[in-house]
């Protein structure tokens, strides 16, 4: 789903009912533990956590004026997508995640290559995803990402 939004808070007005209160709280979750330097926007329709032009210049390879995606949550039809890029890099930490999951949820892991789908509201594990958001660095992102970028 797509929302017309150009802030965070806009954004989570526009929620349904039954979601706000469930995605206010993974939004203070990440914010609360991600690393100095990101930056909170919007991107791509959803709430992000980014990489600032200020300090990577180079921006988002797919289009530079975008300054390069960490994480993003958004509302889907069915479910809430946490997309981290970290875990898509970094084999280790999507191996700790995978690993991880059980011990923090009864739900079986929905995830795809960067995204993990909460599809139950009341079983997110806030914990796990704060552990999972603090978990890499500005700049062990950019050196990650640097190393898997496309070769122009």
């Amino acid at each position: 789903m797509k929302y017309d939004a150009n802030s965070p808070e806009v954004y989570i007005s526009q929620l349904p009912e039954t979601r706000r209160k469930a995605f206010s709280e993974l939004r203070e979750v990440i914010r609360q533990h991600l690393p100095e330097g990101f930056e909170e926007t919007m991107t791509y329709g959803m709430i992000s956590y980014v990489v600032p032009h200020s300090i990577y210049p180079d921006g988002y390879h797919v289009d530079p004026k975008i300054p390069l995606p960490f994480i993003s949550i958004g509302s889907q039809k069915h479910f809430i997508a946490v997309y981290h890029m970290g875990m898509y890099t970094n084999k280790e930490l999507e191996s700790w995640f995978v690993a991880e999951y059980p011990k923090h949820s009864k739900t079986k892991l929905d995830m795809g290559k960067s995204c993990i789908r909460l599809k139950y509201i009341d079983a997110i594990p806030y914990d796990l995803i704060a552990e999972l958001v603090k978990r890499m660095t500005v700049n062990e992102w950019i050196n990650a990402y640097e190393k898997s970028k496309p070769v122009k």
